[in-house]
């Protein structure tokens, strides 16, 4: 309900920030480090980026000024600012904000962020551990077991195609991070290119549809992987365009120096929409495609309702 009331006030619910410019990794296919990811402002590392109290002030004033529902909190590596994050994570929960932090984990995770309200961490995992560890370094499996211990994380894994083509592959992934009781649930994504890309992760569509029917069966056996049947819906059939990306209308995305955005999507560039395998960009696909009263597509009802949010919210400001 919140986040209709920020759409029909001419806002958008959602706010990604990448908080930092810097990380310690070199992770092949990153869509934060290609060179088109900012567009003529620049590759992410040549923009600038905030520290200490300066770096919590202006994050502050940006909740304050866009009022979003959901806050989520990228890089570069967001633990490398993990003093500033500690002073502003319980800030922003006493102000009803839903955070996530998507980190790499390649530091410890500080121990009272477990009960910070509201906050959900996530832990990007790329794969089986030879692969990961090669692919991921320094945040390697050992480094993660031991900096999650003690939370309640959530494992993110992008699907590449090294892991889609590897017999078993998914489900030794699923059965080793189910097993930990420091994971609370398991998202997945796919790896997703940039148009005209030829990158070794790709997921080769009929790769891809042999995968679902896979995943169908595995998540019987492992129940905290969540990947309902209207996800896998909004991954067969992702929206054919920004304008067409609900999670895309509805999230505003900001690099490092708080100021420059990243269009059209958090991905930044020139994603190529058709194999696209965001998760977000998925689960909204699909909640977008249900049927209002088994007639009416809610994402009729988002695009009329945002419409007249801009509209109300051009009044406001006249």
């Amino acid at each position: 309900m919140q986040a209709w009331n920020r759409i029909l006030s001419g806002r958008q619910p959602n706010l990604s920030i990448e908080i930092t410019r810097e990380c310690p990794l070199a992770c092949p296919g990153c869509y934060a480090y290609e060179p088109a990811h900012l567009g003529e402002a620049g590759p992410l590392k040549d923009l600038a980026d905030h520290r200490g109290e300066d770096l919590v002030q202006r994050m502050m004033d940006l909740v304050a000024e866009h009022r979003p529902v959901h806050l989520s909190i990228v890089g570069g590596e967001p633990l490398v600012r993990y003093r500033e994050l500690n002073v502003l994570l319980p800030r922003l929960s006493k102000m009803g904000v839903a955070v996530q932090v998507v980190t790499s984990a390649v530091r410890p995770i500080p121990a009272a962020w477990r009960d910070i309200e509201n906050l959900f961490v996530v832990v990007s995992i790329d794969g089986l551990q030879p692969e990961h560890d090669r692919r991921r370094a320094p945040a390697t499996y050992e480094r993660i077991l031991s900096h999650i211990r003690g939370q309640a994380i959530t494992v993110h894994c992008t699907v590449t195609r090294q892991l889609a083509e590897n017999p078993g592959g998914l489900q030794e992934f699923l059965s080793f991070w189910s097993g930990r009781e420091d994971v609370r649930v398991i998202w997945l994504s796919f790896f997703t290119p940039q148009v005209g890309a030829q990158d070794e992760e790709i997921v080769p569509l009929a790769v891809k549809e042999k995968l679902f029917h896979e995943l169908s069966e595995l998540r019987l056996l492992y129940p905290k992987l969540f990947l309902p049947d209207r996800l896998m819906d909004g991954f067969r059939r992702p929206p054919a365009s920004p304008e067409e990306c609900i999670f895309a209308r509805t999230t505003t995305c900001l690099s490092s120096d708080l100021q420059t955005p990243v269009t059209p999507c958090q991905l930044g560039g020139n994603p190529d929409c058709s194999q696209c395998g965001c998760m977000a960009s998925a689960g909204l696909k699909a909640l977008g495609d249900v049927r209002l009263l088994g007639t009416v597509p809610l994402r009729t009802l988002f695009a009329g309702s945002q419409r007249i949010g801009r509209v109300l919210g051009h009044l406001h400001s006249v």
